[in-house]
């Protein structure tokens, strides 16, 4: 078990992913899985999907939205494959994965002077967005994906 585990808040990470996916209408969404992690998995997970080799506070990958790839080299054959997933019968659909670096969440909380709690929701918050579509290429949609995270976290009171 990693160390950071222990410090984890399902309760809180709930809460944020359900508003999240409440402030979008339409038909049912899914639901995201959520994995908090190390600085080693991130940065390799961002190297290999975004061929950026950094840690990096989040990463959202999308089952329905396309990303962009950063990097200067094309990603591996492996991380373009498309293939559809199979869920076993009476699971929720998935609408991707969000993936956070705990360490690099409390250096960020740290520096900002708030709690790890605040840092955590606010990464899977944006997130989340991500997975819906929202990104922030250009500081009008910045402005946006800042907003919209700003109305999930404030109801939470706990953090």
């Amino acid at each position: 078990m990693e160390p950071f585990t222990e410090g984890v808040r399902p309760d809180l990470l709930g809460r944020i992913v359900e508003r999240a996916l409440a402030m979008e209408s339409g038909p049912s969404l899914g639901t995201p899985s959520i994995v908090i992690a190390d600085d080693t998995t991130v940065r390799d997970l961002n190297r290999l999907h975004r061929g950026l080799d950094e840690v990096t506070d989040v990463l959202a990958f999308s089952f329905r939205h396309q990303g962009r790839y950063y990097g200067p080299n094309p990603p591996s054959m492996a991380s373009q494959d498309s293939q559809d997933f199979v869920l076993p019968p009476g699971q929720d659909e998935e609408i991707g994965e969000v993936i956070v670096s705990w360490p690099q969440a409390e250096r960020q909380a740290t520096a900002a002077g708030h709690s790890i709690d605040r840092e955590l929701a606010l990464l899977l918050a944006h997130g989340v967005l991500h997975l819906l579509g929202y990104d922030h290429m250009n500081a009008e949609d910045e402005v946006l994906m800042r907003t919209r995270a700003d109305l999930v976290l404030a109801k939470e009171v706990s953090i």
